[in-house]
Protein backbone atom coordinates (compact mmCIF):
# COMPACT_ATOMS: atom_id res chain seq x y z
CA UNK A 1 0.00 0.00 0.00
CA UNK A 2 1.28 3.46 -0.90
CA UNK A 3 2.38 5.80 1.86
CA UNK A 4 -0.24 8.35 0.82
CA UNK A 5 -3.09 5.82 1.13
CA UNK A 6 -1.70 4.59 4.44
CA UNK A 7 -1.70 8.13 5.80
CA UNK A 8 -5.33 8.67 4.78
CA UNK A 9 -6.41 5.33 6.32
CA UNK A 10 -4.53 6.10 9.56
CA UNK A 11 -6.25 9.48 9.81
CA UNK A 12 -9.67 7.90 9.21
CA UNK A 13 -8.91 5.14 11.75
CA UNK A 14 -7.84 7.66 14.41
CA UNK A 15 -10.99 9.72 13.79
CA UNK A 16 -13.26 6.66 14.05
CA UNK A 17 -11.48 5.46 17.23
CA UNK A 18 -11.76 8.90 18.82
CA UNK A 19 -15.44 9.16 17.89
CA UNK A 20 -16.15 5.68 19.29
CA UNK A 21 -14.36 6.37 22.58
CA UNK A 22 -16.18 9.69 22.93
CA UNK A 23 -19.49 7.95 22.25
CA UNK A 24 -18.83 5.29 24.89
CA UNK A 25 -17.84 7.98 27.40
CA UNK A 26 -21.03 9.97 26.75
CA UNK A 27 -23.19 6.84 26.96
CA UNK A 28 -21.66 5.66 30.24
CA UNK A 29 -21.74 9.14 31.79
CA UNK A 30 -25.39 9.68 30.90
CA UNK A 31 -26.35 6.20 32.07
CA UNK A 32 -24.58 6.72 35.39
CA UNK A 33 -26.24 10.12 35.80
CA UNK A 34 -29.67 8.56 35.26
CA UNK A 35 -28.95 6.02 38.01
CA UNK A 36 -27.60 8.57 40.47
CA UNK A 37 -30.36 11.08 39.87
CA UNK A 38 -33.16 8.57 40.36
CA UNK A 39 -31.54 7.06 43.46
CA UNK A 40 -31.28 10.53 44.95
CA UNK A 41 -35.01 10.96 44.52
CA UNK A 42 -35.65 7.69 46.28
CA UNK A 43 -33.12 8.52 49.01
CA UNK A 44 -34.87 11.85 49.63
CA UNK A 45 -38.10 10.05 50.29
CA UNK A 46 -36.36 7.55 52.58
CA UNK A 47 -34.86 10.43 54.60
CA UNK A 48 -38.28 12.07 54.90
CA UNK A 49 -39.71 8.87 56.35
CA UNK A 50 -36.83 8.62 58.84
CA UNK A 51 -37.28 12.28 59.82
CA UNK A 52 -40.99 11.75 60.43
CA UNK A 53 -40.30 8.63 62.51
CA UNK A 54 -37.88 10.61 64.68
CA UNK A 55 -40.60 13.15 65.43
CA UNK A 56 -43.38 10.62 65.73
CA UNK A 57 -45.24 12.17 62.86
CA UNK A 58 -47.05 10.67 59.97
CA UNK A 59 -44.57 10.55 57.09
CA UNK A 60 -47.34 10.33 54.52
CA UNK A 61 -48.20 14.02 54.80
CA UNK A 62 -44.74 15.27 53.83
CA UNK A 63 -44.08 12.68 51.15
CA UNK A 64 -47.37 13.48 49.52
CA UNK A 65 -46.14 17.04 48.97
CA UNK A 66 -43.56 15.67 46.54
CA UNK A 67 -44.33 14.46 43.06
CA UNK A 68 -45.14 10.82 43.13
CA UNK A 69 -42.77 8.59 41.26
CA UNK A 70 -44.21 5.88 39.00
CA UNK A 71 -45.53 3.00 41.17
CA UNK A 72 -43.92 4.54 44.26
CA UNK A 73 -44.10 2.35 47.41
CA UNK A 74 -42.77 2.87 50.96
CA UNK A 75 -41.61 0.12 53.23
CA UNK A 76 -40.99 0.11 57.03
CA UNK A 77 -39.86 -3.37 57.91
CA UNK A 78 -38.91 -4.34 61.49
CA UNK A 79 -35.92 -6.62 61.95
CA UNK A 80 -35.65 -9.11 64.77
CA UNK A 81 -32.54 -11.20 65.28
CA UNK A 82 -31.32 -10.10 61.81
CA UNK A 83 -34.32 -11.80 60.29
CA UNK A 84 -37.32 -10.34 58.57
CA UNK A 85 -40.19 -11.41 56.46
CA UNK A 86 -40.56 -9.06 53.53
CA UNK A 87 -41.44 -8.91 49.89
CA UNK A 88 -38.25 -6.99 49.35
CA UNK A 89 -35.41 -8.90 47.67
CA UNK A 90 -33.28 -10.93 50.06
CA UNK A 91 -30.09 -9.38 48.71
CA UNK A 92 -31.33 -5.89 49.52
CA UNK A 93 -32.15 -6.93 53.12
CA UNK A 94 -28.75 -8.48 53.66
CA UNK A 95 -26.79 -5.59 52.13
CA UNK A 96 -28.81 -3.00 54.08
CA UNK A 97 -28.19 -4.78 57.40
CA UNK A 98 -24.49 -5.12 56.58
CA UNK A 99 -23.81 -1.66 55.11
CA UNK A 100 -26.53 0.44 56.72
CA UNK A 101 -27.93 1.41 53.32
CA UNK A 102 -28.22 -0.02 49.85
CA UNK A 103 -29.35 0.82 46.34
CA UNK A 104 -30.93 -1.91 44.28
CA UNK A 105 -32.37 -2.17 40.80
CA UNK A 106 -33.81 -4.90 38.64
CA UNK A 107 -34.86 -3.98 35.11
CA UNK A 108 -36.75 -0.71 35.58
CA UNK A 109 -37.44 -1.26 39.34
CA UNK A 110 -35.26 0.91 41.64
CA UNK A 111 -35.13 0.65 45.45
CA UNK A 112 -33.27 2.80 47.97
CA UNK A 113 -33.07 1.52 51.56
CA UNK A 114 -31.56 2.54 54.92
CA UNK A 115 -31.21 0.88 58.32
CA UNK A 116 -33.06 2.80 61.06
CA UNK A 117 -32.85 2.21 64.82
CA UNK A 118 -35.15 3.62 67.52
CA UNK A 119 -36.01 2.48 71.02
CA UNK A 120 -33.86 -0.60 70.69
CA UNK A 121 -35.77 -1.58 67.61
CA UNK A 122 -34.29 -1.87 64.13
CA UNK A 123 -36.12 -1.16 60.91
CA UNK A 124 -35.38 -1.18 57.22
CA UNK A 125 -36.93 1.83 55.61
CA UNK A 126 -37.12 1.64 51.80
CA UNK A 127 -38.80 3.37 48.90
CA UNK A 128 -39.24 1.69 45.52
CA UNK A 129 -40.35 2.99 42.18
CA UNK A 130 -40.31 2.15 38.55
CA UNK A 131 -38.12 4.23 36.21
CA UNK A 132 -39.66 3.79 32.79
CA UNK A 133 -37.76 6.84 31.51
CA UNK A 134 -34.39 5.18 32.03
CA UNK A 135 -34.80 2.63 29.28
CA UNK A 136 -36.48 5.21 27.05
CA UNK A 137 -33.73 7.79 27.55
CA UNK A 138 -30.93 5.28 27.20
CA UNK A 139 -32.45 3.84 24.05
CA UNK A 140 -32.88 7.32 22.60
CA UNK A 141 -29.34 8.28 23.55
CA UNK A 142 -27.96 5.08 22.07
CA UNK A 143 -29.78 5.71 18.79
CA UNK A 144 -28.55 9.30 18.68
CA UNK A 145 -24.94 8.24 19.33
CA UNK A 146 -25.07 5.47 16.72
CA UNK A 147 -26.51 7.93 14.24
CA UNK A 148 -23.75 10.39 15.14
CA UNK A 149 -21.08 7.75 14.55
CA UNK A 150 -22.56 6.86 11.16
CA UNK A 151 -22.84 10.53 10.25
CA UNK A 152 -19.24 11.13 11.40
CA UNK A 153 -17.97 8.24 9.28
CA UNK A 154 -19.86 9.53 6.25
CA UNK A 155 -18.53 13.03 6.92
CA UNK A 156 -14.99 11.67 7.20
CA UNK A 157 -15.40 9.82 3.90
CA UNK A 158 -16.69 13.03 2.32
CA UNK A 159 -13.78 15.03 3.74
CA UNK A 160 -11.35 12.36 2.52
CA UNK A 161 -12.82 12.61 -0.97
CA UNK A 162 -12.54 16.40 -0.80
CA UNK A 163 -8.90 16.15 0.32
CA UNK A 164 -8.25 13.62 -2.42
CA UNK A 165 -9.76 15.87 -5.08
CA UNK A 166 -8.09 19.08 -3.88
CA UNK A 167 -4.66 17.79 -2.82
CA UNK A 168 -3.93 14.16 -3.58
CA UNK A 169 -5.44 13.94 -7.07
CA UNK A 170 -3.70 17.13 -8.32
CA UNK A 171 -0.44 15.86 -6.80
CA UNK A 172 -0.87 12.52 -8.61
CA UNK A 173 -1.60 14.37 -11.83
CA UNK A 174 1.58 16.41 -11.39
CA UNK A 175 3.56 13.20 -10.84
CA UNK A 176 2.07 11.65 -13.99
CA UNK A 177 2.83 14.75 -16.05
CA UNK A 178 6.36 15.01 -14.67
CA UNK A 179 7.04 11.37 -15.55
CA UNK A 180 6.15 12.18 -19.16
CA UNK A 181 8.77 14.93 -19.39
CA UNK A 182 12.24 14.01 -20.54
CA UNK A 183 15.15 15.63 -22.36
CA UNK A 184 13.32 14.96 -25.64
CA UNK A 185 10.20 16.98 -24.74
CA UNK A 186 11.33 19.69 -22.33
CA UNK A 187 8.82 22.04 -23.97
CA UNK A 188 5.98 20.37 -22.04
CA UNK A 189 4.65 22.25 -19.00
CA UNK A 190 2.35 21.56 -16.06
CA UNK A 191 -1.07 23.18 -15.96
CA UNK A 192 -1.12 26.41 -13.96
CA UNK A 193 -4.39 28.15 -13.03
CA UNK A 194 -3.97 31.90 -13.04
CA UNK A 195 -6.84 32.40 -10.56
CA UNK A 196 -5.22 30.19 -7.89
CA UNK A 197 -1.88 31.83 -7.34
CA UNK A 198 -1.91 31.12 -3.58
CA UNK A 199 -2.81 27.46 -3.99
CA UNK A 200 0.22 25.34 -2.87
CA UNK A 201 -0.33 22.83 -5.68
CA UNK A 202 -0.55 25.67 -8.18
CA UNK A 203 2.60 27.26 -6.76
CA UNK A 204 4.37 23.91 -7.00
CA UNK A 205 3.39 23.62 -10.67
CA UNK A 206 4.50 27.19 -11.31
CA UNK A 207 7.85 26.57 -9.60
CA UNK A 208 8.40 23.33 -11.52
CA UNK A 209 7.58 25.08 -14.80
CA UNK A 210 10.20 27.70 -13.94
CA UNK A 211 12.74 24.94 -13.40
CA UNK A 212 11.76 23.40 -16.75
CA UNK A 213 12.28 26.80 -18.41
CA UNK A 214 15.81 26.93 -17.06
CA UNK A 215 16.52 23.32 -18.00
CA UNK A 216 15.16 23.82 -21.50
CA UNK A 217 17.30 26.91 -21.93
CA UNK A 218 20.37 25.06 -20.66
CA UNK A 219 19.72 22.10 -23.00
CA UNK A 220 19.10 24.41 -25.95
CA UNK A 221 22.27 26.32 -25.13
CA UNK A 222 24.32 23.14 -24.94
CA UNK A 223 22.85 21.83 -28.18
CA UNK A 224 23.30 25.16 -29.96
CA UNK A 225 26.82 25.54 -28.64
CA UNK A 226 27.87 22.15 -29.98
CA UNK A 227 26.21 22.55 -33.36
CA UNK A 228 27.27 26.16 -33.81
CA UNK A 229 30.79 25.52 -32.61
CA UNK A 230 31.21 22.67 -35.09
CA UNK A 231 29.71 24.68 -37.94
CA UNK A 232 30.64 28.32 -37.39
CA UNK A 233 34.17 27.78 -36.08
CA UNK A 234 35.02 25.29 -38.79
CA UNK A 235 34.85 27.86 -41.63
CA UNK A 236 37.46 30.36 -40.32
CA UNK A 237 39.68 27.51 -39.12
CA UNK A 238 39.56 25.91 -42.57
CA UNK A 239 40.35 29.28 -44.13
CA UNK A 240 43.37 29.79 -41.85
CA UNK A 241 44.71 26.28 -42.44
CA UNK A 242 44.11 26.47 -46.20
CA UNK A 243 45.79 29.85 -46.48
CA UNK A 244 48.81 28.67 -44.47
CA UNK A 245 49.16 25.47 -46.52
CA UNK A 246 48.91 27.41 -49.77
CA UNK A 247 51.61 29.87 -48.73
CA UNK A 248 53.92 27.12 -47.50
CA UNK A 249 53.49 25.01 -50.61
CA UNK A 250 56.32 26.98 -52.32
CA UNK A 251 58.43 30.04 -51.82
CA UNK A 252 56.60 33.33 -52.08
CA UNK A 253 57.47 36.97 -52.38
CA UNK A 254 57.35 39.25 -49.39
CA UNK A 255 54.16 40.87 -50.67
CA UNK A 256 52.53 37.46 -51.09
CA UNK A 257 53.53 36.51 -47.55
CA UNK A 258 52.14 39.81 -46.26
CA UNK A 259 48.89 39.28 -48.12
CA UNK A 260 48.62 35.70 -46.77
CA UNK A 261 49.26 36.90 -43.23
CA UNK A 262 46.59 39.58 -43.67
CA UNK A 263 44.12 36.92 -44.83
CA UNK A 264 45.05 34.72 -41.88
CA UNK A 265 44.71 37.69 -39.50
CA UNK A 266 41.29 38.53 -40.91
CA UNK A 267 40.13 34.91 -40.55
CA UNK A 268 41.57 34.75 -37.02
CA UNK A 269 39.76 37.94 -36.03
CA UNK A 270 36.56 36.53 -37.49
CA UNK A 271 37.17 33.32 -35.53
CA UNK A 272 37.78 35.33 -32.34
CA UNK A 273 34.60 37.39 -32.75
CA UNK A 274 32.51 34.31 -33.38
CA UNK A 275 34.05 32.50 -30.40
CA UNK A 276 33.34 35.44 -28.06
CA UNK A 277 29.76 35.72 -29.31
CA UNK A 278 29.26 31.98 -29.01
CA UNK A 279 30.62 31.84 -25.47
CA UNK A 280 28.59 34.87 -24.41
CA UNK A 281 25.45 33.32 -25.89
CA UNK A 282 26.17 30.09 -23.99
CA UNK A 283 26.67 32.07 -20.78
CA UNK A 284 23.23 33.67 -21.07
CA UNK A 285 21.66 30.25 -21.46
CA UNK A 286 21.96 29.55 -17.73
CA UNK A 287 19.44 30.57 -15.08
CA UNK A 288 21.20 33.79 -14.23
CA UNK A 289 21.96 32.93 -10.57
CA UNK A 290 25.64 33.62 -11.19
CA UNK A 291 24.73 37.09 -12.40
CA UNK A 292 24.31 39.98 -9.99
CA UNK A 293 20.74 41.29 -9.95
CA UNK A 294 19.94 44.72 -8.49
CA UNK A 295 17.13 47.23 -8.67
CA UNK A 296 17.38 49.05 -12.00
CA UNK A 297 15.31 51.70 -13.74
CA UNK A 298 14.40 50.85 -17.30
CA UNK A 299 14.00 54.49 -18.44
CA UNK A 300 17.58 55.23 -17.42
CA UNK A 301 18.85 52.17 -19.31
CA UNK A 302 16.99 53.28 -22.45
CA UNK A 303 18.53 56.75 -22.28
CA UNK A 304 22.03 55.27 -21.84
CA UNK A 305 21.49 52.88 -24.78
CA UNK A 306 20.37 55.75 -27.03
CA UNK A 307 23.35 57.93 -26.08
CA UNK A 308 25.88 55.11 -26.53
CA UNK A 309 24.55 54.06 -29.95
CA UNK A 310 24.51 57.62 -31.24
CA UNK A 311 28.10 58.11 -30.06
CA UNK A 312 29.11 54.99 -32.00
CA UNK A 313 27.18 56.04 -35.10
CA UNK A 314 26.01 59.63 -35.37
CA UNK A 315 23.74 58.70 -38.29
CA UNK A 316 21.41 56.72 -36.02
CA UNK A 317 18.08 58.55 -35.59
CA UNK A 318 16.41 57.35 -32.38
CA UNK A 319 13.24 59.00 -31.08
CA UNK A 320 12.21 58.18 -27.51
CA UNK A 321 8.55 58.35 -26.55
CA UNK A 322 7.97 58.69 -22.79
CA UNK A 323 4.36 59.89 -23.10
CA UNK A 324 3.00 56.62 -21.64
CA UNK A 325 5.19 56.60 -18.54
CA UNK A 326 3.34 55.65 -15.33
CA UNK A 327 2.87 58.27 -12.62
CA UNK A 328 4.41 55.99 -10.00
CA UNK A 329 8.21 55.83 -10.61
CA UNK A 330 8.37 52.51 -8.77
CA UNK A 331 6.63 50.95 -11.76
CA UNK A 332 9.77 51.63 -13.82
CA UNK A 333 11.97 49.48 -11.58
CA UNK A 334 12.72 45.79 -11.79
CA UNK A 335 15.29 43.50 -10.26
CA UNK A 336 17.79 42.70 -12.97
CA UNK A 337 21.31 42.94 -14.35
CA UNK A 338 21.86 46.42 -15.80
CA UNK A 339 24.74 45.42 -18.11
CA UNK A 340 22.86 42.48 -19.62
CA UNK A 341 19.66 44.47 -20.11
CA UNK A 342 21.70 47.27 -21.68
CA UNK A 343 23.27 44.75 -24.07
CA UNK A 344 19.92 43.16 -25.01
CA UNK A 345 18.17 46.46 -25.76
CA UNK A 346 21.25 47.82 -27.51
CA UNK A 347 21.39 44.81 -29.86
CA UNK A 348 17.73 45.16 -30.82
CA UNK A 349 17.88 48.95 -31.21
CA UNK A 350 21.11 48.85 -33.28
CA UNK A 351 19.55 46.23 -35.56
CA UNK A 352 16.51 48.48 -36.03
CA UNK A 353 18.77 51.38 -37.00
CA UNK A 354 21.00 49.26 -39.25
CA UNK A 355 18.24 47.48 -41.16
CA UNK A 356 16.28 50.70 -41.69
CA UNK A 357 19.30 52.29 -43.43
CA UNK A 358 19.69 54.74 -40.55
CA UNK A 359 16.10 55.86 -40.84
CA UNK A 360 14.15 57.04 -37.79
CA UNK A 361 13.51 54.41 -35.13
CA UNK A 362 10.98 54.95 -32.36
CA UNK A 363 11.61 53.74 -28.81
CA UNK A 364 8.59 53.79 -26.48
CA UNK A 365 8.23 52.88 -22.81
CA UNK A 366 5.02 52.06 -20.93
CA UNK A 367 3.81 50.01 -17.97
CA UNK A 368 0.84 47.75 -17.33
CA UNK A 369 -0.39 46.24 -14.09
CA UNK A 370 2.08 43.37 -14.34
CA UNK A 371 4.99 44.42 -16.49
CA UNK A 372 7.11 47.12 -18.07
CA UNK A 373 6.69 47.32 -21.85
CA UNK A 374 9.41 48.45 -24.27
CA UNK A 375 8.48 48.89 -27.95
CA UNK A 376 11.11 49.37 -30.68
CA UNK A 377 9.70 50.13 -34.13
CA UNK A 378 11.43 50.78 -37.46
CA UNK A 379 10.41 51.22 -41.10
CA UNK A 380 13.23 49.18 -42.55
CA UNK A 381 13.58 46.16 -44.77
CA UNK A 382 11.59 43.92 -42.45
CA UNK A 383 11.81 40.13 -42.24
CA UNK A 384 10.33 37.77 -44.86
CA UNK A 385 7.49 35.60 -43.52
CA UNK A 386 9.42 32.44 -44.41
CA UNK A 387 12.35 33.54 -42.21
CA UNK A 388 10.44 34.61 -39.09
CA UNK A 389 10.45 31.13 -37.55
CA UNK A 390 14.27 31.01 -37.63
CA UNK A 391 15.14 34.44 -36.24
CA UNK A 392 16.12 33.03 -32.80
CA UNK A 393 18.51 30.47 -34.26
CA UNK A 394 22.11 31.57 -33.57
CA UNK A 395 23.97 32.82 -36.68
CA UNK A 396 20.81 32.79 -38.78
CA UNK A 397 20.40 35.83 -41.00
CA UNK A 398 17.33 36.66 -43.05
CA UNK A 399 17.54 36.23 -46.81
CA UNK A 400 17.27 39.99 -47.42
CA UNK A 401 20.24 40.98 -45.20
CA UNK A 402 23.05 40.00 -47.55
CA UNK A 403 24.19 43.61 -48.01
CA UNK A 404 24.32 44.23 -44.24
CA UNK A 405 27.16 43.16 -41.95
CA UNK A 406 26.41 40.95 -38.99
CA UNK A 407 26.76 37.54 -37.39
CA UNK A 408 23.14 36.70 -36.60
CA UNK A 409 23.86 36.52 -32.88
CA UNK A 410 22.20 39.71 -31.57
CA UNK A 411 18.55 38.62 -31.43
CA UNK A 412 19.16 35.15 -29.90
CA UNK A 413 21.45 36.76 -27.35
CA UNK A 414 18.85 39.41 -26.49
CA UNK A 415 16.10 36.81 -26.14
CA UNK A 416 18.19 34.76 -23.69
CA UNK A 417 18.86 37.84 -21.60
CA UNK A 418 15.16 38.75 -21.55
CA UNK A 419 14.29 35.16 -20.54
CA UNK A 420 16.82 35.38 -17.70
CA UNK A 421 14.69 38.28 -16.39
CA UNK A 422 11.46 36.23 -16.72
CA UNK A 423 10.49 38.48 -19.61
CA UNK A 424 9.10 37.98 -23.09
CA UNK A 425 10.36 39.07 -26.51
CA UNK A 426 7.78 39.48 -29.27
CA UNK A 427 8.81 40.22 -32.88
CA UNK A 428 6.34 41.28 -35.59
CA UNK A 429 7.64 42.11 -39.03
CA UNK A 430 6.61 42.59 -42.67
CA UNK A 431 9.10 42.64 -45.51
CA UNK A 432 9.76 46.15 -46.87
CA UNK A 433 7.38 47.63 -44.28
CA UNK A 434 9.29 47.36 -41.03
CA UNK A 435 9.73 45.50 -37.76
CA UNK A 436 8.23 45.99 -34.31
CA UNK A 437 9.89 44.40 -31.28
CA UNK A 438 8.08 44.35 -27.94
CA UNK A 439 9.86 43.51 -24.68
CA UNK A 440 7.78 42.68 -21.60
CA UNK A 441 9.65 42.68 -18.28
CA UNK A 442 7.60 41.71 -15.23
CA UNK A 443 8.00 43.66 -12.01
CA UNK A 444 5.19 42.02 -10.02
CA UNK A 445 7.45 39.13 -8.93
CA UNK A 446 10.04 41.37 -7.33
CA UNK A 447 10.17 43.49 -4.22
CA UNK A 448 10.64 47.06 -5.38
Amino acid sequence: MKTLNKTVLIIIGIFILYTSLLTVYIYCSFSNYEFVDFYKRLETRVNIIISEKDHNKDHISLISSLDNLPNQKEYIIPIKNNNTNSILPKKLIEKTITNGEYEYNSDDLFISSKLYKKNNETYIIAVSSNNPYYSTHITYLRNVLISSIIFSILLMILVSQLVYRTLIKPAKKIIENVNQISSENLHLRLDVHQNKEKDPINELSHTFNGMLDRLETAFETQKNFISNASHELNTPLTSIIGEAELVLSKERSIKEYEKALQNILFAAENLGNKTKALLFLAKTGFDGKSQKFDKVRIDEILLNVKDNLQKINSNYKIKIDFSMLPENPKMLKIKGNEQLLHLAISNILSNACKYSNNGEVSLALAASNNSIIIIIKDRGIGIPDSDLQYIYDPYFRASNTVSFEGYGIGLPLSRNIIKMHNGELIVKSKENIGTTVQINLPFGNYEL
